[in-house]
């Protein structure tokens, strides 16, 4: 895609930067690959330092996508199963599997929610 660019990000924890983080297990760094689509690539190079944005909106829809709506759903089915049946196990077994379907339909409108959660590069 001509209108995205790759950025590889390290993530480290508060207190990686502590003289003594090689010493202790707290410190943490982990490198992640974002993709930022709809942007300007003229200029930029690889091995260039961006600065990667995303508005407060953007986070508390990922968010809502991720874990929210995955948790109504979960407690829904859990609640009217549970109703249903009066079996706990397939109650449980039931919210589980709920989430199946709700992750497969957010698979496949996958485009149309990276047009709505975008990053962008300043």
């Amino acid at each position: 895609m001509d209108d995205s660019v790759q950025v590889r990000i390290v993530q480290t924890s508060a207190c990686a930067s502590c003289k003594v983080a090689g010493y202790c297990n707290a410190s943490e760094s982990k490198e992640k690959l974002v993709d930022v689509f709809h942007t300007d690539t003229r200029g930029l190079n690889v091995g260039d330092v961006v600065t990667v944005t995303a508005s407060t909106q953007v986070a508390a829809h990922a968010l809502l996508f991720g874990f929210g709506l995955p948790f109504v759903v979960l407690v829904v089915v859990l609640v009217v199963v549970l109703q249903l049946t009066g079996n706990e196990g397939y109650a449980a077994l039931s919210g589980l599997a709920a989430l199946f379907p709700y992750y497969g339909v957010l698979h496949l409108l996958r485009n149309r929610i990276r047009d709505r959660l975008s990053f962008a590069i300043e």
